[in-house]
């Protein structure tokens, strides 16, 4: 019995947390519009707050799943979609358009939690609303030693059809000592 409550209660306060964040991410969106009024700007900020977030998420990502080790990226992106966006965000992307050495590759959104019950009015048409979830990737995989490029391809708050987000490795990055700290 005690199992089944404990269950029961990380599963409510995952879903609580999770949605509590949806439902202020408008409002922290809204509020950067209020403050920079600049599409790109507020883009850039969206970019370098889910990158501090993004940071943090991967240490609790490697902590729940600590026997998760991936060799390629293309392992890497099967399971940020598996399990990072599954577990945080309350679904699963498909991971497709891989290019021939599989260094890119493409998520597309079925749905976004993000974009429920929004529209973007015509002076804001090119603002990547959900673009915090490109910091974030940059943010977790910079944790484990990668770089990438991440952005918004398509997204249907624009009119596109569906929502892609592109990620490109860049490179492995190589754990360095601080000099004179041989």
């Amino acid at each position: 019995m005690a199992r089944l409550k404990a269950s029961y209660s990380e599963a409510f306060t995952k879903k609580v947390g999770t949605e509590l964040f949806l439902l202020t991410y408008g409002s922290l969106v809204a509020q950067l519009i209020q403050d920079y009024e600049d599409n790109d700007e507020i883009n850039t900020q969206l970019d370098k707050m889910g990158y501090n977030i993004g940071l943090r998420l991967a240490d609790d990502f490697l902590a729940r799943y600590p026997q998760t080790k991936c060799v390629e990226f293309r392992e890497t992106a099967d399971v940020i979609a598996k399990f990072g966006f599954k577990n945080y965000l309350g679904f699963v992307p498909v991971v497709d358009k891989w290019n021939p050495s599989d260094r890119s590759c493409s998520l597309f959104f079925d749905h976004n939690p993000l974009a429920e019950f929004v529209e973007l009015p015509p002076e804001h048409a090119s603002l990547w609303y959900a673009n915090i979830l490109c910091g974030v990737l940059r943010g977790a995989l910079e944790v484990v030693h990668l770089e990438v490029e991440v952005k918004f391809l398509q997204d249907v708050l624009r009119g596109d059809d569906k929502t892609e987000l592109y990620i490109r490795f860049i490179r492995k990055i190589e754990d360095t000592v601080p000099p004179g700290e041989d």
